[in-house]
């Protein structure tokens, strides 16, 4: 049978004044609610809990044995309680944020330095998102969404599910295998590379994988697929096995960079861009100082090295 604890409280409360009156004005309930309550939990039970007469109420054997279990049952729900608000307020202060690939550029340190001066309190969370999902955890549902996330852009949807600051925009580079016959030049613009076969991030990308397989210059022709790859080891072993070129980022350049593995300027495409994005729906507070955090790191930046802001 199920009881509420509610009635379990009322018990309890009688069981320990051993006068209704009295315990009703513990419990702030009136008299007349507090032993209707009395009489349904008997009812439910199917015995009496307490002898009534003119001075008050005594425990029967019945009421004497329940007792200690309706205690520990009260004591139990109270600590859940306290376990379930502690866990709320941990999720209250807690930012989850989703990467695809290491940042570098000493941003994240920077970053998590600036929150803890403005938000003491908060914790923040890095979760690695893999390439096929370029919201990196935004749209996610459960344990997989994110609060933010630092992505390339151009996000999907771009300007209607997500809000976003651009905090880098640098220029993107042209990775080849070292023996590939342009590996040796300087001068390379990207109409020199695009009859080469490119490694491609997983179809589910959408517009980021267009992005990076420089669709728009291609006047409609698709790109040829030497592979897919889906994070920053599977780009360097396509590379070495010879299955592509592919762009990257100047601030990633160093995730890539191995013996075997030619980087080099080129021309002709757009730079690559990375924001911190965020659903436009979320308005909270905590949400509100990682932004600042970021914008602060990223001029702190900025300051040392001497380069303007990149917005």
């Amino acid at each position: 049978m199920d009881v509420h604890l509610r009635d379990l409280r009322y018990f309890v409360a009688i069981a320990e004044h051993l006068h209704i009156t009295r315990a009703a004005e513990a419990l702030y309930v009136s008299q007349p609610t507090l032993s209707k309550q009395l009489r349904a939990l008997e009812g439910q039970l199917r015995v009496r809990l307490f002898e009534r007469d003119r001075r008050g109420v005594t425990l029967t054997p019945a009421g004497a044995a329940l007792l200690p279990h309706a205690r520990a049952v009260l004591d139990a729900w109270t600590e859940a309680e306290q376990a379930l608000a502690a866990a709320a307020e941990r999720e209250r202060t807690t930012l989850v944020v989703g990467i695809s690939t290491g940042l570098g550029r000493g941003l994240l340190p920077a970053v998590r330095a600036r929150l803890a001066e403005s938000a003491p309190h908060a914790t923040l969370q890095v979760r690695q998102v893999g390439w096929g999902d370029p919201a990196a955890g935004l749209d996610a549902s459960g344990a997989d969404r994110t609060d933010a996330a630092f992505v390339w852009l151009p996000l999907p949807g771009d300007g209607e599910r997500y809000a976003q600051v651009e905090i880098v925009r640098e220029p993107s580079l042209i990775a080849l295998p070292a023996g590939h016959p342009l590996a040796g030049r300087t001068d390379l613009d990207i109409s020199d590379v695009l009859d080469e076969p490119f490694l491609a991030l997983p179809a589910a990308a959408g517009a980021l994988r267009d992005f990076w397989l420089v669709t728009r210059a291609r006047d409609g022709v698709p790109a040829r697929i030497g592979a897919e790859i889906a994070n920053t080891d599977e780009t360097a072993e396509a590379l070495l096995a010879g299955l592509g070129v592919c762009l990257l980022s100047a601030g990633n350049a160093p995730n890539v960079a191995r013996p075997g593995i030619a980087i080099r300027p080129i021309t002709g495409v757009e730079p690559s861009r990375l924001a911190l994005a965020w659903r436009r729906d979320d308005r909270r507070p905590l949400l509100r100082a990682l932004r600042e955090a970021v914008q602060a790191a990223v001029s702190g930046a900025t300051s040392r090295s001497g380069r303007p802001p990149a917005r």
